[in-house]
């Protein structure tokens, strides 16, 4: 399992400015770490651009967005923007890709927020083929698409859905490369995630799929200043009904029950476990605990530099 780095604060609730995001960037890549992950959120920056300027400004490390929304943007848009992208990052990029929630598409974008699965299917069969290179010919529900475009010094996007349901997991395992999780736990992995993308991938005839898993991570001595940290984060997931599920499937009630922390050794052994449960990628989002974040972070970020060597 390779361990990657959050970079940019809207995960943790700390906005960032484009010009941090890349500088993140550049911090990941000379701590060793093989990936970095950013977000996008609909009332944020847009990553896909702030991810161009971090490949101009990286070598080595593989960036990752995790999730464009696909209702607001048409397959084809994104396609090329994502291509473009491509050219900057030389290679380097993942497209998260995922339907959002109901609040956040109809409320803010004013779209129905109808048929998600059935809308990711469609997406994926558009999408896909052009992040190829290829033109496509789909005629759908949703979609209707003839063509295509081209990028020169472009190459293949990875594409990775955002999936917690059953029905969008298929989707992902038989149409992309693979799944980003937020929040999912190990067992819910385990006995959901991971068994359900791999059966659909094989069934398609795909790779092995990739799994990333994104999760808070905080290195601590003071496990209950952390759990109370993390319930002022991130309670604002508690209210998504997706995350409700996920939260009964793992037989939790909070993100504080989720979430990895401890000491170094706790920490480590709670990883492993995303490992065991066919995690490919883990995706910390590194929060600080107590008065100076400072040497909070740098803690949590030594442990996962050197584990990303390891694990």
């Amino acid at each position: 399992m390779r361990i990657a780095m959050n970079i940019g604060g809207d995960l943790i609730g700390e906005p960032s400015t484009p010009l941090e995001i890349v500088d993140e960037a550049r911090r990941a890549e000379a701590e060793g770490f093989g990936s970095a992950w950013t977000v996008h959120f609909s009332r944020g920056l847009d990553a896909l651009s702030t991810l161009a300027a971090a490949g101009m400004a990286t070598d080595r490390i593989e960036l990752g967005v995790a999730v464009v929304p696909t209702y607001p943007r048409h397959p084809l848009a994104l396609a090329q923007q994502a291509a473009t992208t491509q050219v900057f990052c030389s290679g380097r990029l993942t497209l998260g890709i995922g339907v959002s929630h109901r609040p956040v598409i109809e409320g803010l974008h004013g779209i129905p927020f109808t048929s998600p699965a059935a809308h990711m299917r469609e997406y994926l069969s558009v999408l896909g083929p052009l992040l190829r290179g290829e033109s496509v010919s789909f005629h759908g529900s949703f979609y209707k698409v003839e063509g295509g475009f081209t990028v020169p010094g472009s190459s293949p996007v990875s594409v990775v859905v955002g999936a917690l349901s059953p029905r969008m997991v298929r989707a992902a395992g038989e149409l992309a490369d693979g799944v980003v999780t937020w929040l999912a736990g190990p067992r819910t992995l385990a006995e959901t995630i991971v068994p359900t993308l791999r059966e659909s991938a094989r069934s398609a005839g795909r790779p092995e799929p990739r799994v990333v898993a994104g999760m808070p991570v905080a290195v601590t001595d003071d496990i209950d200043l952390a759990r109370r940290t993390v319930r002022e984060r991130f309670a604002r997931y508690e209210g998504l009904a997706n995350y409700q599920q996920v939260f009964q499937r793992e037989g939790v009630t909070s993100v504080a029950e989720l979430a990895i922390i401890g000491t170094e050794e706790e920490v480590e052994k709670q990883l492993r476990r995303y490992a065991d449960a066919g995690v490919t990628e883990l995706w910390p989002a590194v929060f600080p605990v107590g008065d100076d974040a400072g040497a909070s972070t740098r803690r949590t970020r030594a442990l996962l530099a050197r584990l990303a060597t390891e694990l």
